[in-house]
């Protein structure tokens, strides 16, 4: 599948998240609103010293290399496979151009992998303006602020809440993209036996000293042990903070 069409697909579910990036591999059953990877990015750029990061993108590496996520994806959802991140971004006029692309590109891949656990294989960056100064000024970067989740009622989905506010770096929960304010939402899929299997999404704000791959995979583990049926799960993370 192209490019195009993985982004018109995945625009067609909740545009204020921007797309819904695979977080961690094929069997991490997770994901991330771009809105939030972008959040990080922008925030890790602003401690290199002498350069101004434009607006960050996550895509694809490849679309045409990608694999099926152990658990069903979150409408929209790209599915697992490398990522790319290309921005434009300023840089000091002293300085080499090479060098400044070196230090904001291992400031940026240390935030995407160190700390939210993304995979990414490339950092295309290009200099489209030169700073007369090497200190350059930083720019606030404010997290997404997705709308907190509704209250719950049906038993089982105040089980699996509670289960995921338990885990260390949940924030809280978000109800940004299935309507109505939900966080988790639970479904019937088909396996491959005869019998369905039952499957929970969970939408959640992250905190940001966890890496946040591994908050969601403490949230699928937490979640799916707090159900007796212990169905799949997924995760999508909506703001990192």
């Amino acid at each position: 599948m192209t490019a195009e069409r993985w982004t018109r697909v995945s625009g067609q579910h909740r545009p204020a998240l921007g797309r819904l990036l695979p977080l961690g591999g094929p069997r991490d059953g997770a994901w991330i609103a771009e809105g939030a990877a972008r959040a990080v990015l922008e925030d890790a750029a602003n401690g290199v010293p002498g350069v101004r990061l434009g607006p960050p993108r996550i895509t694809l590496a490849d679309p045409d290399d990608v694999g099926e996520p152990v658990v069903p994806r979150p409408p929209g959802a790209l599915p697992p496979g490398a990522l790319r991140v290309t921005a434009d971004f300023a840089a000091p006029a002293a300085e080499p151009l090479r060098a400044a692309a070196s230090r904001l590109r291992l400031a940026l891949l240390a935030a995407a992998t160190d700390t939210l656990g993304l995979v990414v294989t490339d950092v295309d960056l290009r200099v489209t303006e030169l700073l007369d100064t090497t200190e350059s000024q930083a720019t606030p970067v404010e997290a997404p602020r997705p709308p907190a989740a509704r209250d719950v009622t049906d038993p089982d989905e105040s089980r699996a809440a509670a289960a995921a506010l338990s885990v260390p770096g949940v924030v809280r929960l978000t109800g940004s993209l299935g309507g109505l304010g939900r966080a988790v939402h639970i479904e019937e899929h088909a396996g491959d036996t005869a019998l369905p299997r039952r499957h929970v999404r969970v939408e959640l704000a992250a905190g940001a000293g966890h890496r946040t791959v591994e908050v969601a995979l403490r949230v699928r583990e937490a979640v799916r042990d707090a159900l007796d049926d212990r169905p799949t799960v997924a995760v999508l993370v909506t703001s990192v903070a």
